[in-house]
């Protein structure tokens, strides 16, 4: 019977124990985008580990996010089970579509990953480096085109913040936002644009090809998967990540608050997590509890100062 039990005990303590019982996700896009993947990948990783077992899926799409958030704040205030993933592109929405709501109304969660923005030319450019292109812009701001995401989104923002650290009015640079990365490529490929500016992931495959080349990328220090210099470290104080994040509903408990935060800790730790983070191409840049809230009123603060400098919010 000893034996018995002892075995009992081990098939008991090699099954994982559920942590919460069921969880719903707002993905505040279409299906296919980066939220909409991230909000799937967070689910089937729960589930492979188990560590939830209910977990659905909404998409809630518009304005960058907002029309979801606005939603998600009204209708899941003291929900333990809720939860949104948004990410950088949703600050600058709420400020640039002047939001009832904004990201400083739900309980965060985790910073998850990110990914920096590069600068690119064709490879037929003359602008070699940061200092070119800053040269360029200090000549004649009007005369250097910028392709792409959305006005008032990273690409945007990164390349105000260029223009600031250059010494030129980021009011003055002239930004061409296209409504899908194909488009912008195509502008760049066919030297109807001076510089593309987007996420590294976006140019890997032309990076490798030779047929842009990289100006300089927003991370801090060098990063491993590209020979692209820092903008730091060519001079130009630009730092931008374009992560993404996960938060909990509005009007919930420090308990119930942290319950939530021990199971996407726990999946952020997983190698199911980060072989999903690899396959995909995302960095993980985990952050979580009390350091994520003081940057994500950090990046609110500044992103609302570089928008009213781009003429965006006031």
């Amino acid at each position: 019977m000893k034996l018995a039990g002892a075995a009992l005990a081990v098939v008991t303590l090699s099954v994982p124990a559920l942590a919460i019982d069921s969880l719903k996700i707002m993905a505040p896009a279409g299906p296919g985008g980066g939220w909409d993947q991230t909000a799937r990948t967070i689910q089937s990783t729960l589930q492979a580990e188990g560590l939830v077992s209910n977990i659905q899926v909404e998409n809630v799409a518009g304005a960058g996010g907002t029309i979801g958030l606005q939603q998600f704040i009204n209708q899941s205030s003291g929900d333990p089970e809720a939860t949104i993933v948004g990410g950088y592109v949703m600050v600058g929405a709420v400020i640039a579509n002047a939001s009832p709501v904004g990201l400083g109304d739900v309980t965060p969660l985790a910073r998850l990953t990110g990914e920096y923005v590069m600068v690119v030319v064709p490879e037929s450019s003359p602008i070699q480096n940061a200092e070119d292109l800053a040269a360029m812009l200090q000549e004649d701001p009007g005369s250097v085109t910028w392709a792409g995401g959305s006005a008032g989104g990273a690409d945007h923002i990164a390349a105000g913040l260029f223009a600031k650290a250059a010494g030129v009015d980021p009011a003055l640079i002239n930004y061409i936002p296209f409504s899908g990365g194909g488009e912008a490529l195509a502008a760049i490929l066919g030297n109807q644009v001076t510089v593309g500016i987007s996420g590294y992931s976006e140019f890997s495959a032309q990076l490798d090809a030779g047929t842009v080349r990289g100006i300089g990328i927003t991370a801090i220090e060098p990063q491993d998967y590209t020979d692209v210099p820092t903008f730091v470290e060519q001079g130009y104080e630009v730092d931008l990540q374009n992560w993404r994040m996960i938060a909990a509903a509005p009007g919930i408990s420090e308990e119930q608050t942290n319950e939530l935060l021990d199971v996407i800790r726990t999946m952020a730790d997983s190698d199911t997590w980060n072989d999903e983070l690899l396959t995909r191409g995302w960095v993980n840049t985990y952050m979580d509890g009390d350091a994520f809230a003081e940057y994500l009123a950090g990046e609110i603060e500044a992103t609302d100062a570089i928008l009213a400098e781009l003429g965006i919010s006031q």
